[in-house]
């Protein structure tokens, strides 16, 4: 392919709340427009961006100008394009119905919940965005996606003689207000403020290495950042991964299986990609075995595997991103790995964490743990941290549940957010450092 070029347009509106301490500090509803425009010559890459979304015969010439100026000369291909499909994504209550002051006043009601005595202060954030993107491209394709977002997040915060303790969540996905029909948010928010509560009494645990059990939210972080991040193929043709040149390899237990699937009803749900590939399962691990790497169309031709993963964040440049990434499940009972697990720690949420893909090592900050023994929770834990190798503890893994979950969130990367799910059942690891999370 000599020159290619494409557009995406966007056209939505957005509403954001937020509460902070009962204080509506932010109420925003405001329409957006714009259309990122592509064009592929000479080996190169021409990007354009423009508040307009019609006429845009001078932007594409352009681009055109821009990516012949850079005049690369290399032998840069671009792969075939599973051509996606236009879908509008249903909507059981439309978040239109409601007027801004209902918006508030069920914000309000979720941040009324995580008050619960000994809570200090609390926040919570209503996010809407209604939104049409159409692509077409000069190969043809014209194909138009609808459908809105949703999602909400709450914390709270304990304190008690000088010592401070968190806990919060989010929950998003693609469809209306039966978002907050499905995640019961005023429940979740009485969790949040008693989970904040209840480490205030927490122990704080022993370094060293112990066998672990990690619940669904922080092994999917896990699965999402120490692996989908080093499946990306642009991180591979960086040499910024320690999976490179391991397709075909053992790299985990036969026991893990890793999918992306854009195409399952979550939070990172899109049923074409910004390069208009459908959105379709790629395997990333196969029982242990690295099956394939997460590609744009140019990576793609440059790597193999098939083009499904571009992504942009509005009227950016579309990169490699993951969608919904997660661990399959295995057969395991949760009260059988307690059993297996014996003697150890069992370890639940996220507060984020640092992962180098390069040097394939991690560190994860979970909300709260706690004691095993003899197969059974004991003493709640505060302050704690995982922290290891990515191939070894996939390795380790010696029991995968069958009670899979997915969470919602956004993935940070070349500057951009774009929405994700992450998911995994519960896992135990035969040997993980843990440590005070700091």
């Amino acid at each position: 392919m000599s020159e290619f070029y494409d557009i995406r347009t966007l056209n939505g509106s957005r509403t954001r709340i937020v509460l902070d301490n009962g204080k509506l500090e932010e109420i925003a509803e405001a329409p957006f427009q714009g259309a990122a425009i592509r064009a592929f010559a000479g080996g190169a890459w021409g990007f354009v961006t423009t508040d307009c979304i019609d006429d845009l015969g001078e932007e594409i010439a352009l681009a055109q100008r821009i990516a012949r100026k850079i005049d690369r000369r290399e032998d840069l291909k671009l792969a075939e394009v599973p051509k996606g499909k236009s879908m509008q994504v249903p909507v059981k209550r439309d978040p239109q119905d409601l007027s801004l002051e209902e918006k508030v006043k069920l914000l309000r009601e979720i941040e009324d919940a995580a008050k619960v005595k000994g809570v200090s202060s609390t926040q919570a954030v209503y996010s809407e965005v209604e939104f049409t993107m159409h692509y077409t491209s000069s190969e043809g394709l014209d194909l138009e996606s609808k459908m809105t977002r949703m999602g909400f997040v709450i914390s709270a915060v304990a304190h008690r003689d000088g010592i401070y303790q968190t806990d919060g969540l989010g929950r998003a996905g693609v469809g209306g207000l039966e978002l907050f029909d499905r995640e019961d948010p005023v429940a979740l928010a009485r969790g949040v403020g008693k989970t904040a509560v209840e480490l205030l009494d927490a122990d704080t645990p022993k370094g060293g290495t112990f066998p672990v059990v990690l619940d669904q939210e922080l092994a999917g972080v896990f699965v999402h950042e120490a692996v989908g991040h080093a499946t990306e193929a642009d991180i591979i043709l960086e040499g910024d991964s320690c999976l490179e040149g391991k397709i075909g390899e053992r790299i985990g237990s036969e026991l893990v299986s890793v999918k992306d699937d854009p195409s399952l009803m979550l939070n990172g749900y899109y049923p074409f990609d910004d390069e208009g590939s459908l959105a379709q399962e790629t395997v990333l691990v196969e029982k242990g075995i690295l099956k394939s790497y997460l590609n744009s169309r140019e990576t793609a031709a440059r790597v193999g595997g098939v083009s499904r993963n571009a992504r942009a964040e509005g009227t950016d440049r579309p990169v490699v991103r993951m969608s919904n990434t997660y661990i399959a499940n295995g057969d395991w009972k949760l009260e059988e790995i307690l059993q297996e697990l014996g003697n150890g720690i069992y370890l639940a949420g996220s507060r984020g964490g640092q992962v180098s893909t390069a040097e394939g090592v991690f560190q994860f900050n979970a909300k709260r743990g706690y004691l095993v023994e003899n197969g059974q929770k004991t003493s709640l834990l505060r302050d704690v941290s995982l922290s290891g190798k990515i191939l070894e503890t996939l390795l380790h893994v010696k029991a995968v549940g069958n009670d899979l979950k997915f969470n919602s969130g956004r993935c940070g990367k070349a500057g951009q957010l774009v929405p994700v799910s992450d998911g995994s059942p519960h896992l135990l690891i035969g040997k993980a450092t843990v440590g005070g999370a700091g």
